[in-house]
């Protein structure tokens, strides 16, 4: 079988192309270039920043060291055009975006393997190293969770259509993050004490909003003035620390209010809701009822809710959801799909 492997440089994706090669398959890497040089960046570990540049020598060397071809696609205009773009319009509408579930519908598994196949590649299939599965009953394919619960990257997939998962693999959907180490470590693998990146951009991300600062108020729910800032998209819903508040008790963001450049603060229980109302709703099958279990950002708790048309409603409740954050459904280890918060209610 003839499949292009997506690097990035780091250790899992470096591990998926040994494994094919070691399998017998015909490999060819394919890399993203997103980086431009418009921004400031930083030195964390990012999947956008000036950090890229190591990312595809490593991904180069990787090829050289198994004998296989690699290919480098700028995709920097359309990274630009769909994916900051958006994350600018959202932050500053009070919305917190999630980059990198548009990055990986429109970009990673999108614009990617395309400009491969117009570059006159040829492959069966296109492989990743997310920790997520697929699998396929009666030509219908559904998204599983990874079997490494730590790990697992669902989550930031449930934008993927039938289409594109028909064509996908994900070889360490169903292994351990350590035992992805212990392979790289057996490939002889340069990148194999590699650090996962850890963020979506390597600097402060209030960077690319290129929005100077202005002042405005905090306030509680009654509008009583706490405190000031420079502007309410240097805050996120649900942060505690850095509010700038002396207070004997601790307060939450509840709200971003960006007409009124106004942060709404209040107690850890105000930050608890019932009812969660979706927009633009993905559903990776059919659109689900009943029982569910969902994630309202990539690293929480699955909490079990019941799911009404496009409203969530929480038996427990849920914690600091966020206008613009995807809220993602499960039942077991299936993902079912989901949208982005569009309102929240008591």
């Amino acid at each position: 079988m003839k499949i292009a492997v997506g690097l990035s440089g780091g250790v899992d994706s470096s591990v998926v192309a040994a494994l094919l090669r070691e399998a017998g398959h015909e490999v060819v890497g394919i890399t993203m270039k997103l980086w431009q040089g418009k921004y400031r960046g930083g030195s964390k570990d990012a999947c956008f920043g000036p950090g890229e540049e190591e990312d595809i020598r490593c991904a180069e060397s990787l090829c050289r060291q198994l004998g296989i071809e690699h290919r480098v696609f700028d995709c920097g205009d359309e990274y630009e055009r769909l994916v900051l773009d958006n994350f600018r319009k959202e932050y500053l509408a009070g919305r917190t975006p999630n980059p990198c579930i548009r990055c990986n519908a429109f970009l990673k598994f999108g614009l990617l393997p395309t400009l491969a196949r117009r570059a006159g590649l040829e492959f069966d299939k296109f492989a990743t190293g997310h920790y997520a599965r697929i699998r396929e009953e009666n030509g219908v394919f559904h998204l599983l969770r990874g079997v490494d619960e730590t790990k697992d990257q669902s989550y930031f997939l449930y934008r993927l259509t039938q289409h594109q998962l028909s064509g996908l693999l994900f070889p360490l959907g169903g292994k351990r993050k350590s035992e992805v180490r212990e392979l790289a470590r057996r490939f002889c693998l340069a990148v194999q004490d590699k650090g996962d990146s850890q963020d979506f951009y390597s600097g402060d991300h209030t960077e690319l909003l290129s929005e100077p600062d202005r002042p405005g108020k905090i306030v509680d729910l009654q509008g009583n003035v706490l405190g000031t800032h420079n502007g309410f998209w240097h805050f996120t819903v649900g942060q505690r620390k850095g509010l700038g508040i002396a207070s004997p008790k601790p307060y939450y963001v509840l709200e971003l209010r960006s007409c009124a450049n106004e942060v709404v603060v209040g107690s850890q229980e105000d930050t608890r809701h019932k009812e969660v109302t979706l927009s633009e709703c993905h559903w990776i099958v059919e659109h689900p009822f009943g029982y569910v279990q969902v994630k309202i950002r990539s690293a929480a708790k699955l909490l079990p809710a019941e799911i009404r048309e496009q409203t969530l409603i929480f038996p427990d409740g849920v914690q600091a959801a966020a206008k613009g954050q995807s809220a993602v459904l499960y039942r077991d280890e299936e993902l079912l799909g989901g949208g982005l918060i569009d309102s929240v209610s008591c």
